[in-house]
This record gives C-alpha cells, structure tokens and sequence, in this order.
C-alpha cells in the first residue's frame, strides 16, 4: 500500500440524541468518515437509521461492557453489563449486542472496536478477536489499520487536557501520519450533560469541521476513506 489512507472513527454513535447531532455534524461538514454505534442505548435506533440511509457513514460496533468514570481521584464503576471475570458471560453479552446490530442496521458491522478499550484485556480480547474474524473484520488496535488515540481531551487519569484537542493537536497528528492505513479515534458530540466526557465533545466537533484541517489532508496528500475502502479490505483477514 502507498501513501496515507486516515478512517476517522466517532465512538459513542448511538448513546443520546446530542451525541448522534455531533456525530452527524462532524460527518457532513467536518471529516468524520466512519462510527462505532453502542446498541445498548437509547439513541441506537436513530442511529443506525441515519447511517442506513448516509452510506458513506461506516458504521462499527462499540462493544459495550462497562464503564469507569474518575469520582473524588479515584476510578468507580459506574454500570456493568456483564461481569469481566466470567468469560461466558461476555462472549453471550457481546453476541447479543452483535445481534441487536444487525437487527437494527441490517447488516454486519464494518468493523468492531470497544468502550474503554476493554477488547485489549482478558477475557474481553480474545472474544473480541474470535467474532472479528468469524465476521471478516478489522478489530481495533489488531489488524493493518494503525490506531491513533491522540485526539482525546482527557489523561490518563480522567483529568481535562483541552489541549489534546485543539486544531493544533489535530493538525499536528496529521502532519505526522505515517505510511499506510489508520484510524483516528474522536468523541464528538452536543451538549453531554451528566457525562464526564462532556464539554470536550463540543470541542472536537468545532476542531473536526474546521476549514483548516481539510486543506491540510490535500496539502498531505492523506486520503479520507472507511472500513468498506477496497484499499482497507484488502488488509483482511483481521482480529488476530
């Protein structure tokens, strides 16, 4: 593969009706090209309603099996579907999510990725790599598509770091993209009350749709494309 392929994914796709608007917004004016949907919530329908009528909206699965959030200086579990020390009950949590995809898009998933990264731990990732590759379909982080986590408005340790998502942090990121195919993680979305990746998500839209970042992908010669790319579906076979 020669020269620079960039998927800009948007997590979260399908959480609230504010998320989806940003998600939306970054797609249609800004640089967005593909999204992970969470099934579980109450927006998913519209969702994938949106990304079944907008082809040229990929649209992932968002594994979703937890979440932490940082309260008081310490990290607490805020929900669990399924608990992380029982395999066989985050293989039948992850295929029911899986089939509840299909049933509200009418397909299968361009590609699978996880909230809070949790496809990178045990029991979780070896789950996650045996139903990428019983559908055929990159796996965050473990196929040819390299990831890029830069773009993110918070440490480590949950604590606010507008900085990593300012034009300039994007604009650098892309300025140094290697060779070859990647993806670039984003959160945008509107009005996230209650969540403690909520005003950021403002940001990045404004960032996302930002004149300046387009002259600089021609300026670099960096093509935008999805999972569905013929140049990215020849890195198949994926998730192992």
């Amino acid at each position: 593969m020669s020269g620079r392929l960039l998927i800009v994914n948007a997590d979260d796709f399908g959480r609230s009706e504010s998320i989806n608007g940003g998600i939306v917004q970054a797609h249609e004016r800004g640089i967005v090209t593909s999204a992970s949907i969470m099934v579980r919530w109450q927006a998913a329908r519209d969702a994938a309603a949106y990304a079944r009528e907008h082809g040229k909206l990929g649209l992932g699965l968002h594994l979703d099996l937890a979440e932490w959030e940082v309260r008081n200086g310490e990290w607490r579990l805020l929900y669990e579907r399924a608990s992380t020390d029982n395999p066989d009950a985050v293989e039948a949590e992850l295929r029911s999510q899986l089939e509840a995809f299909r049933t509200l898009a009418g397909c299968d998933p361009t590609h699978l990725d996880s909230h809070q990264h949790l496809h990178h731990e045990q029991p979780v990732a070896a789950i996650a790599r045996r139903m990428a590759r019983e559908l055929d379909v990159p796996l965050r982080g473990c196929s040819g598509v390299r990831y890029c986590g830069d773009f993110y408005g918070q440490t480590a340790k949950g604590e606010a770091y507008p900085a990593g998502i300012t034009l300039h942090r994007l604009l650098r990121i892309l300025r140094n993209l290697p060779a070859g195919a990647s993806e670039l993680g984003c959160h945008p979305g509107f009005a996230a009350t209650g969540q403690a990746y909520g005003p950021e998500r403002e940001q990045e839209v404004r960032v996302l749709c930002d004149p300046l970042v387009r002259e600089v992908l021609d300026e670099e010669n960096i093509q935008l494309v999805s999972y569905e790319d013929p140049s990215i579906r020849r890195l198949r076979p994926s998730g192992r």
